[in-house]
Order: structure tokens, then C-alpha cells, then sequence
């Protein structure tokens, strides 16, 4: 548990300092310890988010949300994946 606390912390101070690939990588090592940490999960989906990873933040929210079906981050970075989805696929009806 301990090594799941560090790589989690390590992971939000990647976050904090705008890079979200390492911090998505660290979130993914946690989520080899623990897989039913919904927070490692919704952080996750932030840095998908940020990365333009429209599908993968999805999934991410879509699996917290079979785990905790009220969980508010989840709904809303799931919504912000979906729009992501939305305007890519308008703008690339338009190539």
C-alpha cells in the first residue's frame, strides 16, 4: 500500500507541474496494485483529457463509474471526453 500511496503522490505532482504523460504513466502503475482505486482512475482521465485522449478518458471514467455509479468526477471528465469525441469527429467530417 505504501508503494500505491508513493507512485499515486508522484503522479499528482507530475499533474501539478503540467506533465500529464508521466502522470498517466504513474496512475497506470497504480492501478497494478490496486485496480478498484477510483481516484488513480478519474486522475487518469484528467491526463487523457489534457492529452487530447478523448477514448482513453472515457474508459477510464466508464470503469469508476461500474464501481461507484454516483462518482461526480467521473460523469463529468466522461462528458468532457465525450465533446472531445463530438468535435473530433465533426472536424474530421470536414477534411
Amino acid at each position: 500500500m505504501e508503494k500505491f500511496k508513493r507512485l499515486k503522490n508522484e503522479g499528482n505532482d507530475f499533474v501539478k507541474m503540467g506533465e500529464y504523460e508521466e502522470a498517466a504513466n504513474k496512475y497506470s502503475e497504480c492501478m497494478k496494485l490496486n485496480t478498484e482505486e477510483c481516484t488513480v482512475y478519474t486522475n487518469r482521465a484528467l491526463c487523457y483529457l489534457k492529452l487530447y485522449k478523448y477514448e482513453e478518458a472515457k474508459q477510464d471514467c466508464d470503469h469508476v463509474l461500474q464501481i461507484e455509479d454516483s462518482n461526480v468526477k467521473a460523469f463529468y471528465r466522461r462528458a468532457l471526453a465525450y465533446k472531445g469525441l463530438q468535435v473530433r469527429k465533426r472536424n474530421m467530417a470536414g477534411i
